[in-house]
């Protein structure tokens, strides 16, 4: 049977729609790539990048693989070529086709789950204390807030369609279920750590074990967590190296922890790897799936420059994926932890689901190799737990649920619509170039001519638009190097918020603004 006929006998019953919607999940973030350079046929790279995904346990056994016509789509190949790909990774025993289920990875596949990790990822809820800090709990009133952010403030997500049976299914098995005196496990809810673990594998390609996962209040109490123990078991003040540009509240962050900070050129691509200093930096701070602010994603020729240079040099790199899931333009990138070893690696991820969930929840998780985690685990253990047991619950259920997938694949089509909007209403502003746009929270936008000029219009432009409650900011705030490039100037705008009319209010505004300067 050929990997098309299962799709065409599950039409019109209830487990191929089932099949179906596992199979749209699955095409949204199975890490597939095509090299249209390469002298191999595409089926044979297709198949080749598919073996390479379920020997990882990226796809596990029994899973769906996306349907032909979905993954043809969005790698830009025909459908034969899907085809092809597929009957022969069911010749070879990979997978199989099932009637009414679609193609699935073979069941019969040898599972790479480590027996002992559950039971290892359950003797961390030990008898801490009571936690140092208090992160805020949520509630769905929590979501809306006091305050309404301003309507191109970046960063600001979508939140509107956060609020739904699920999540409220979610709050209430918590509060039914988290017992009143029980003690937060530091290292984090091992409910929860699986599940993040599991998003992990789905949503970013990324196949770590849950005893690699450590729950935290997002990424600033990840980062200062990571740096408190590296610098704890170095002795000294430490040295980090952060993109420029970049964002000022992590360089902040850095420096609060008593850091010293150096500025890492960064252009068009991410993280210039070439320009990387020798014996200078104790860790590297990087968005290398979605530079901030230029939208970058770093080629894979870079990425495994700065895992070379990172293991030469005994420097840790903190991958900040502040909001890789929200890509709109093709496959979400894999992680650059994905490339490295989950034992001896250097490469620390930094997530939050500030982004995909919302800003009111405070939670988020640090992503360690073992050798490193060895480091974080004790400081985490001597200051306890800084998310409470409610959240935790509440949070695994929502994951375990797959509601976030739901809501993240919603969001992204809300997402470009505004970043179709953006482009719109910003079409043929004099001297403007709107960056392009593949994913994310924030758009640039780029003044030409000449340098000084350039300059004083984007002073002006903020002027005007914080006299409106734009919430716009300068994209010259985002260097800290004095010799930055002179000819970057512009502004940046987010395109989240919950208000349609008020983002295209806002846009409407701020086109006159740029007319008038």
């Amino acid at each position: 049977m050929s990997a098309a006929q299962p799709e065409r006998a599950a039409a019109g019953g209830r487990e191929g729609l089932a099949a179906g919607r596992a199979a749209s999940r699955a095409a949204s973030a199975l890490p597939v790539q095509i090299d249209r350079t390469s002298s191999l046929p595409l089926p044979v790279q297709l198949a080749g990048a598919l073996r390479e995904a379920i020997d990882a346990s990226l796809v596990r056994p029994g899973e769906a693989v996306p349907a032909t016509r979905e993954l043809s789509r969005r790698l830009g190949v025909a459908r034969g070529v899907v085809v092809a790909a597929y009957e022969q990774l069911i010749a070879e025993g990979y997978l199989a086709a099932s009637q009414g289920r679609g193609t699935l990875v073979h069941p019969d596949l040898a599972r790479t789950h480590v027996e002992g990790e559950d039971r290892a990822v359950a003797e961390v809820v030990d008898a801490a204390g009571p936690s140092a800090l208090d992160a805020e709990t949520t509630t769905e009133q929590g979501l809306r807030g006091e305050a309404s952010p301003a309507p191109l403030a970046p960063g600001v997500p979508i939140t509107d369609g956060v609020v739904g049976s699920a999540w409220r299914a979610a709050w209430r098995m918590a509060a039914a279920d988290v017992a009143v005196a029980e003690v937060v496990a530091p290292l984090g809810d091992p409910v929860l750590r699986r599940e993040i673990s599991e998003h992990l594998r789905r949503m970013r390609g990324t196949s770590r074990a849950a005893s690699d996962v450590l729950v935290t209040a997002g990424t600033r109490d990840g980062l200062w967590l990571l740096l408190t123990a590296l610098g704890t078991t170095r002795g000294r003040n430490l040295v980090v190296g952060v993109e420029d540009p970049g964002l000022p509240s992590l360089r902040g962050a850095a420096s609060r922890a008593g850091a010293s900070i150096v500025a890492l050129p960064a252009d068009g691509e991410g993280l210039d790897t070439a320009r990387l200093p020798d014996g200078v930096l104790d860790a590297v701070i990087v968005t290398p799936s979605h530079q901030y602010p230029l939208g970058g994603s770093l080629p894979l020729a870079r990425r495994r420059a700065l895992l070379a240079w990172a293991r030469r040099n005994g420097v840790v790199i903190i991958e900040d994926d502040f909001d890789s899931e929200l890509r709109y333009t093709g496959t979400p990138l894999p992680t650059l932890a994905a490339l490295d070893d989950p034992d001896t690696g250097v490469v620390v991820l930094l997530g939050t689901f500030s982004r995909t969930i919302t800003p009111a929840l405070s939670a988020g998780y640090l992503l360690a190799p073992a050798g490193l985690r060895a480091r974080i685990e004790p400081v985490r253990r001597d200051l306890g737990a800084t998310v409470s047991s409610v959240v935790q619950s509440a949070l695994a259920g929502y994951l375990s649920s797959g509601a976030l997938r739901r809501h993240t694949a919603r969001m992204l089509r809300r997402y470009a619509a505004r970043r179709d909007l953006v482009s719109e209403r910003l079409a043929g502003a004099a001297s403007v170039r709107v960056r392009p746009m593949d994913g994310g929270l924030h758009a640039v936008i780029e003044f030409s001519g000449a340098a000084a000029s350039a300059r004083r219009r984007e002073a002006a432009a903020v002027a005007l638009t914080e006299a409106s409650g734009l919430g716009v900011q300068a994209l010259g705030r985002y260097w800290q190097r004095a010799d930055r490039d002179a000819g970057m100037a512009g502004l940046v705008i987010g395109v989240g918020g919950d208000d349609d009319a008020a983002f295209d209010a806002a846009l409407l505004r701020l086109r006159a603004i740029l007319d008038e300067v």
